[in-house]
């Protein structure tokens, strides 16, 4: 049986936010509870003469669906005018091993992304959380833009990126203001840090208390976006053992991991909610595993 191919095109015609946000919520409560076979992501570097960047590689079996991610970041992309990030996902049936679908990965990477933040938000910010700041302006910039909305009424949007024409754009895309970051994080309710940056672009001292903060970027153990103060609050991450192989910030920081997102969701720890909260993502196989199983329902190849 020859597997279906679904481009990015067909991919955004059957992904909603609205559905892949509970959709995450599950995945993240199914992975700590121990329901999903996934090794950590398997990275290859790559420098060669024209670029760096890396292949990762993340497989998961899940009570959805047995699959595998591979996924390119080459930073150099952008000024080549083509996406930083691109990935493919593969599905397979678990009971045969059959192929069933290859698809366009790059958009549900965008996605998912942002549906994990807004269900680590819609647990951990306060609400009636007014102020959002964004710290990037990139495409998961714009993703978690569309998400954090479906969960918390934002009354004023303040942006900022490391290269001043690009937060402009950006805030006169979504109706914000650009402005230094460190006057869009203070007073801040949730802050979203989504940069290509190896170094802190935030510091604990601007944070309010009381705030969350999802930070997405730093997805190498030697990157930073968040300084040893905002990584001394009450830290969530999706997947410890990721955590402490692939993120700079918890590694470098020597930061207490407080728990696991789905240990939260499922109410197995409190939330520490009206505490400073960050959540530190870097991504997991099981959650492109499942946003792809929706894509290939909606599709109606089952």
């Amino acid at each position: 049986m020859e597997p279906v191919f679904l481009n990015e095109e067909e991919v955004r015609k059957h992904l909603r936010m609205a559905d892949l946000i509970p959709a995450m919520e599950k995945a993240l409560i199914d992975f700590s509870a121990g329901k999903v076979t996934q090794p950590v992501r398997s990275v290859i570097n790559i420098n060669v003469a024209a670029a760096t960047g890396f292949l990762g590689l993340m497989p998961a079996l899940t009570p959805d669906g047995l699959g595998l991610k591979a996924v390119t970041f080459f930073p150099s992309n952008a000024e080549r005018g083509i996406p930083t990030h691109m990935a493919t996902i593969f599905l397979v049936d678990p009971e045969t091993g059959t192929p069933l679908v290859i698809m366009d990965g790059r958009l549900i990477t965008e996605m998912r992304t942002a549906a994990v933040s807004a269900a680590a938000t819609k647990l951990l910010a306060s609400g009636d959380a007014k102020i959002l700041a964004i710290l990037g302006s990139g495409v998961q910039a714009h993703s978690h833009f569309e998400a954090l909305q479906l969960v918390r009424q934002f009354e004023e949007i303040r942006v900022w990126s490391p290269t001043r024409q690009h937060a402009q754009r950006f805030a006169e895309e979504i109706g914000a203001t650009a402005m230094s970051a460190e006057d869009a994080v203070r007073g801040a309710d949730v802050i979203v840090t989504v940069t290509n940056s190896k170094t802190p672009v935030l510091k604990g001292s601007w944070l309010k208390p009381g705030c969350h903060v999802n930070a997405i970027g730093a997805c190498r153990p030697d990157w930073r976006e968040l300084d040893d103060d905002a990584m001394s609050n009450v830290v969530f991450v999706d997947s410890r053992e990721g955590a402490l192989k692939e993120s700079g910030d918890v590694i470098l920081s020597g930061a207490k991991i407080y728990a696991e997102l789905g240990e939260a969701l499922a109410r197995k720890v409190p939330s520490r909610a009206n505490e400073t909260t960050i959540f530190k993502s870097l991504g997991m196989a099981v959650e492109d595993i499942v946003a792809a199983m929706l894509v290939y329902r909606e599709a109606g190849k089952l």
